[in-house]
Protein backbone atom coordinates (compact mmCIF):
# COMPACT_ATOMS: atom_id res chain seq x y z
CA UNK A 1 0.00 0.00 0.00
CA UNK A 2 1.70 3.08 -1.24
CA UNK A 3 -0.41 6.15 -0.48
CA UNK A 4 1.99 8.52 -2.22
CA UNK A 5 1.96 6.47 -5.43
CA UNK A 6 -1.85 6.30 -5.28
CA UNK A 7 -2.01 10.06 -4.78
CA UNK A 8 0.16 10.69 -7.85
CA UNK A 9 -2.09 8.40 -9.92
CA UNK A 10 -5.18 10.37 -8.90
CA UNK A 11 -3.40 13.69 -9.47
CA UNK A 12 -2.64 12.63 -13.05
CA UNK A 13 -6.32 11.75 -13.66
CA UNK A 14 -7.42 15.19 -12.49
CA UNK A 15 -4.62 16.96 -14.35
CA UNK A 16 -5.83 15.40 -17.62
CA UNK A 17 -9.42 16.46 -16.88
CA UNK A 18 -8.36 20.00 -16.06
CA UNK A 19 -6.21 20.21 -19.19
CA UNK A 20 -9.21 18.98 -21.24
CA UNK A 21 -11.24 21.90 -19.90
CA UNK A 22 -13.49 19.90 -17.57
CA UNK A 23 -14.93 22.13 -14.86
CA UNK A 24 -15.08 20.60 -11.37
CA UNK A 25 -14.74 21.46 -7.71
CA UNK A 26 -13.00 19.30 -5.10
CA UNK A 27 -14.52 18.48 -1.72
CA UNK A 28 -12.55 16.32 0.69
CA UNK A 29 -14.10 14.38 3.56
CA UNK A 30 -12.64 15.39 6.92
CA UNK A 31 -9.92 14.52 7.84
CA UNK A 32 -7.91 12.43 5.34
CA UNK A 33 -9.97 13.38 2.30
CA UNK A 34 -9.59 17.05 3.15
CA UNK A 35 -5.80 16.66 3.29
CA UNK A 36 -5.89 15.04 -0.15
CA UNK A 37 -8.21 17.72 -1.58
CA UNK A 38 -5.97 20.48 -0.21
CA UNK A 39 -2.86 19.00 -1.82
CA UNK A 40 -4.68 18.29 -5.11
CA UNK A 41 -5.92 21.88 -5.24
CA UNK A 42 -2.38 23.13 -4.67
CA UNK A 43 -0.78 20.78 -7.20
CA UNK A 44 -3.46 21.59 -9.81
CA UNK A 45 -3.30 25.31 -9.01
CA UNK A 46 -7.01 25.44 -8.24
CA UNK A 47 -8.30 28.52 -6.45
CA UNK A 48 -10.22 26.58 -3.81
CA UNK A 49 -11.38 23.28 -2.41
CA UNK A 50 -14.12 22.27 -0.01
CA UNK A 51 -14.26 20.25 3.17
CA UNK A 52 -17.17 18.03 4.16
CA UNK A 53 -17.55 16.89 7.75
CA UNK A 54 -19.95 13.97 8.03
CA UNK A 55 -20.15 13.90 11.84
CA UNK A 56 -23.80 14.88 12.11
CA UNK A 57 -24.96 12.60 9.27
CA UNK A 58 -23.26 9.42 10.50
CA UNK A 59 -25.54 6.51 11.27
CA UNK A 60 -23.32 5.74 14.27
CA UNK A 61 -23.34 9.31 15.66
CA UNK A 62 -24.67 8.15 19.04
CA UNK A 63 -21.73 5.74 19.37
CA UNK A 64 -19.11 8.30 18.27
CA UNK A 65 -20.37 11.04 20.60
CA UNK A 66 -17.60 13.42 21.67
CA UNK A 67 -15.25 12.19 18.93
CA UNK A 68 -17.77 13.27 16.28
CA UNK A 69 -18.24 16.65 17.93
CA UNK A 70 -14.49 17.16 18.14
CA UNK A 71 -13.91 16.52 14.41
CA UNK A 72 -16.87 18.74 13.54
CA UNK A 73 -15.35 21.62 15.48
CA UNK A 74 -11.75 21.17 14.26
CA UNK A 75 -12.59 20.68 10.57
CA UNK A 76 -16.16 21.82 9.86
CA UNK A 77 -17.88 21.64 6.49
CA UNK A 78 -16.75 24.52 4.30
CA UNK A 79 -17.79 24.74 0.65
CA UNK A 80 -16.42 28.00 -0.82
CA UNK A 81 -18.18 27.41 -4.14
CA UNK A 82 -21.76 27.24 -5.36
CA UNK A 83 -22.99 23.66 -4.98
CA UNK A 84 -26.09 23.99 -7.20
CA UNK A 85 -25.32 22.88 -10.73
CA UNK A 86 -21.63 22.22 -10.05
CA UNK A 87 -19.65 19.08 -10.91
CA UNK A 88 -18.14 18.00 -7.60
CA UNK A 89 -15.50 15.37 -6.95
CA UNK A 90 -15.76 13.99 -3.40
CA UNK A 91 -12.45 12.74 -2.07
CA UNK A 92 -11.67 10.35 0.77
CA UNK A 93 -8.67 8.34 1.87
CA UNK A 94 -10.24 4.87 2.29
CA UNK A 95 -13.48 3.36 0.99
CA UNK A 96 -14.79 0.39 2.95
CA UNK A 97 -18.51 0.05 3.75
CA UNK A 98 -19.81 3.10 1.89
CA UNK A 99 -21.51 4.50 4.99
CA UNK A 100 -19.20 7.53 5.22
CA UNK A 101 -19.85 8.37 1.57
CA UNK A 102 -23.61 8.17 2.19
CA UNK A 103 -23.21 10.60 5.08
CA UNK A 104 -21.08 12.91 2.90
CA UNK A 105 -23.75 12.98 0.20
CA UNK A 106 -26.36 13.89 2.81
CA UNK A 107 -24.17 16.74 4.07
CA UNK A 108 -23.41 17.93 0.53
CA UNK A 109 -27.08 18.03 -0.45
CA UNK A 110 -27.78 20.20 2.61
CA UNK A 111 -25.91 22.89 0.63
CA UNK A 112 -27.60 22.41 -2.74
CA UNK A 113 -28.02 20.09 -5.68
CA UNK A 114 -24.85 19.45 -7.69
CA UNK A 115 -25.02 18.72 -11.42
CA UNK A 116 -22.85 15.64 -10.85
CA UNK A 117 -20.99 14.02 -7.97
CA UNK A 118 -18.04 11.72 -8.56
CA UNK A 119 -16.06 9.91 -5.91
CA UNK A 120 -12.27 9.59 -5.67
CA UNK A 121 -10.43 7.48 -3.09
CA UNK A 122 -6.79 6.59 -2.41
CA UNK A 123 -7.55 3.04 -1.24
CA UNK A 124 -10.57 0.83 -1.91
CA UNK A 125 -10.97 -2.04 0.55
CA UNK A 126 -13.86 -3.62 -1.43
CA UNK A 127 -16.16 -4.57 1.45
CA UNK A 128 -19.44 -2.69 0.96
CA UNK A 129 -22.54 -2.52 3.08
CA UNK A 130 -24.11 -0.02 0.65
CA UNK A 131 -24.14 0.03 -3.17
CA UNK A 132 -21.42 2.69 -3.45
CA UNK A 133 -18.30 2.59 -5.57
CA UNK A 134 -15.50 5.00 -6.42
CA UNK A 135 -15.15 6.54 -9.86
CA UNK A 136 -11.41 6.99 -9.35
CA UNK A 137 -9.31 4.59 -7.24
CA UNK A 138 -5.65 4.96 -6.41
CA UNK A 139 -5.25 1.35 -5.28
CA UNK A 140 -7.38 -1.71 -4.49
CA UNK A 141 -6.24 -3.17 -1.17
CA UNK A 142 -7.01 -6.29 0.77
CA UNK A 143 -6.33 -6.26 4.49
CA UNK A 144 -7.84 -8.27 7.36
CA UNK A 145 -11.19 -7.08 8.74
CA UNK A 146 -9.65 -6.57 12.19
CA UNK A 147 -7.35 -3.84 10.83
CA UNK A 148 -7.90 -0.32 9.54
CA UNK A 149 -5.87 1.85 7.19
CA UNK A 150 -4.91 5.21 8.65
CA UNK A 151 -3.68 7.96 6.35
CA UNK A 152 -0.77 9.97 7.68
CA UNK A 153 0.82 13.13 6.33
CA UNK A 154 4.43 14.03 7.04
CA UNK A 155 5.91 17.51 7.46
CA UNK A 156 6.49 17.79 3.70
CA UNK A 157 2.85 16.89 2.99
CA UNK A 158 3.63 13.39 1.64
CA UNK A 159 1.12 10.63 2.36
CA UNK A 160 1.56 7.16 3.84
CA UNK A 161 -0.76 4.49 5.17
CA UNK A 162 -0.36 2.79 8.53
CA UNK A 163 -2.15 -0.39 9.56
CA UNK A 164 -3.79 -0.31 12.98
CA UNK A 165 -5.98 -2.71 14.92
CA UNK A 166 -9.69 -2.02 14.70
CA UNK A 167 -11.30 -0.92 17.98
CA UNK A 168 -14.23 -3.15 18.86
Amino acid sequence: MNAEKSYLKLLEVLRKRKDAGDAFELAGLAMGGAWIAERLASDLQLAQYGVINVAFHRDDYAEKGITALRTASTMPTHLPFEVNGTNIILIDDVLLTGRTVRAALNELFDFGRPAQVEFMVLADRENRELPISADFVGEQVSIPDNQILVLEKDGAGKFSFQLEGRAE
